[in-house]
């Protein structure tokens, strides 16, 4: 059994940890397999920061259509009615009287166009705008890769801790076994026993602590997902330590050309640089040129009253014609006749009245076309064009310092993820030649008890030896992998 026993330990030993990217062919055949690619995409397509922030595009692409259609001329219509009681009404200190209620309705159609040298500058200005927050979204998505990544060896480093804790079980289960075994033929002790039986429960609450720790961690690595925890999901992608092939001057160089920080934040410098001349261009001339359609309807509400009063008009027409008419007949003229058709008010006529009357709400009377242009030149304005280039002098002096801060943490960033990264693998190799010398010394140690040469407390201590050498080679490959993936990050983009 105690050959069983280190075979299990070398296999511990022995964790294969192979190609980033690739999955594993020995995934369990229960469970959904998940690789480290498909939980990236899925928290890109789900992380509700993540999103929030690739969101501020449709803003972006907004703003720039915004600047390139100030060179087009903006259109605006209207439609409007009215309705007045009749009565007396006064304007201008005259008094101006209907006795039926009016309805009133309009139109109009107009275009303006406004052009100055700042329409020029602001589309550079708003698509600058839009790369700095594409390469924020860069920046975030790179961001969120990094997370998950990490998130995910945690979850793996759990794992391994948790398979670890069942070889220690089951050594701790044989060692009680030979306490036993060297009392029951004499040789041992109670105290031996009980020792063993201590080792064991520790070892039991070890285990359980590590598989809870396993659940906690997938946990978070699907909150980091955006999605429910699948409690089938197996986690596939393995990892190979290899060492570093490249250089520290080409991923400083790499970083300052790739990192989507840097790129956002020269975005932005640029962009402050045009809103600089947009501000000035209020110094400039402007012009303005407009011009519109449109037209008014008025109706009385009375359908008679506007025939009332052509009625009344022929016959006071008619009423002069008769006077005129009698001095003419007394001073010898001949009569002018006041009888004709002129002096007549038809029903057609009244009809025809009715019909002109009827134009609310869609019988206009087109108002004559008007353009206007002006050109003005800005005086003063109280200062308020100085405070506002002021202002985006500062942004731009400002986005400037931004970007020479983010360059030195960069160089920093990156010098200490590279120099981690080479620490974490010499230590892995060290941690691997410990836990190998932890072996055999446990191996010989439970060997000199056997023949009595040594005491359960040398074996024991030799346990603890050997159970800290495996954690902490654990710890050591996947302090690796996460200095791998703190590198990337760093630099801004994937390295292997």
């Amino acid at each position: 059994m105690r050959t069983l026993v280190f075979a299990a330990l070398a296999c511990a030993l022995a964790l294969p940890v192979v190609a980033h990217g690739q999955d594993s062919a020995r995934a369990p055949v229960s469970g959904v397999p998940l690789t480290l690619d498909e939980a990236t995409t899925l928290a890109r397509r789900n992380n509700p920061t993540f999103l929030s922030i690739a969101n501020n595009r449709r803003t972006a692409d907004a703003a720039v259509r915004s600047a390139r259609g100030a060179f087009l001329p903006s259109a605006a219509a209207s439609f409007g009615s009215r309705y007045q009681q009749g009565g007396t009404q006064v304007f201008n200190g005259l008094n101006f009287s209907n006795s039926s209620a009016t309805l009133q309705s309009s139109y109009s159609l107009n275009l303006n166009y406004r052009i100055n040298s700042a329409t020029f500058v602001q589309p550079r200005a708003a698509s600058a705008n839009r790369d700095a927050v594409d390469a924020d979204i860069a920046g975030n998505s790179e961001q969120l890769r990094a997370t998950v990544t990490q998130q995910y060896l945690t979850v793996l480093q759990a794992q391994a801790r948790s398979a670890l804790q069942d070889t220690l079980v089951n050594t701790a289960r044989t060692q009680l076994d030979l306490a036993k075994a060297k009392m029951a033929v004499g040789s041992g002790t109670v105290l031996d026993v009980r020792r063993a039986e201590v080792g064991l429960g520790q070892a039991q609450v070890a285990l359980l602590t590590a598989r809870n720790n396993v659940e906690v961690e997938k946990l978070r690595l699907f909150q980091q997902m955006g999605v429910p925890q699948a409690p089938d999901a197996v986690l596939t992608t393995e990892f190979r330590i290899d060492p570093p092939t490249f250089e520290l001057a080409q991923l400083l160089d790499l970083a300052r050309r790739q990192n989507p920080a840097i790129v956002a934040l020269r975005s932005r410098e640029r962009a402050a640089e045009l809103n600089t001349k947009v501000a000035r261009a209020e110094y400039t001339p402007t012009l303005a040129l407009s011009t519109g359609w449109g037209g008014n309807s008025y109706q009385y509400t009375d359908g008679n009253y506007l025939v009332n009063q052509a009625r009344n008009g022929t016959l006071s027409q008619q009423a002069g014609c008769f006077q005129q008419d009698s001095i003419r007949v007394r001073v010898g003229l001949p009569s002018a006749g006041c009888t004709g058709s002129a002096y007549q008010f038809t029903d057609a006529q009244a009809a025809a009245i009715r019909s002109q009357n009827n134009q609310f709400p869609f019988r206009f009377e087109r108002s004559p076309l008007a353009f206007t242009a002006q050109f003005s030149v800005p005086i003063f304005n109280n200062f308020n064009r100085e405070e506002r280039v002021q202002r985006s002098e500062v942004e731009r002096d400002d986005a400037m310092y931004s970007v020479r801060a983010k360059d030195l943490a960069l160089t920093a960033d990156v010098t200490q993820a590279y120099l981690t990264l080479t620490t974490g693998a010499q230590t892995v190799a060290l941690q691997e030649q410990n836990a190998t010398k932890a072996k055999e010394e446990l191996a010989y140690a439970e060997e000199r008890y056997k023949v009595g040469l040594a005491t359960f407390l040398d074996v024991t201590t030799s346990r603890g030896t050997y159970e800290q050498a495996l954690i902490d080679r654990v710890n050591a490959v996947y302090d690796y992998h996460k200095a791998f993936a703190a590198l990337e990050n760093a630099v801004g983009r994937p390295l292997r």
